[in-house]
């Protein structure tokens, strides 16, 4: 079956473009919303990948923050590498999808629960 590229690219990094509006709860929105409007394959893949990274990130994101509270801000560094590492993924992710519309991304070190 033809898939649109264009519509393919669009969608995809929608999906992992949401993780930029994570400190909002509304960009997990966005990906499942694109999950069920959308019969493209590799766009539910993208959106359930989005998805799981969406959750990773927050569960992350809590841990560090109470790692950084409980030393009193010492490990305030650690949060940098945090965001250094998820927005280098997202970044990563976007380039993909724009360039290899045949296959999903896949990011690494996350827990899939979706």
């Amino acid at each position: 079956m033809y898939y649109d590229t264009d519509k393919r690219k669009l969608l995809s990094a929608l999906c992992h473009g949401a993780i930029f509006l994570s400190t909002t709860f509304f960009s997990i929105v966005i990906p499942i919303v694109i999950t069920f409007f959308t019969n493209d394959p590799v766009v539910k893949q993208n959106a359930k990948e989005s998805i799981n990274f969406h959750i990773n990130v927050w569960i992350y994101g809590l841990l560090v923050s109470l790692l950084i509270w409980q030393s009193f801000g010492t490990l305030v560094p650690l949060a940098g590498l945090g965001y250094m590492l998820h927005w280098g993924l997202t970044i990563c992710a976007l380039f993909y999808v724009l360039s290899d519309t045949q296959k999903p991304f896949r990011y690494p070190f996350i827990f899939r629960l979706i």
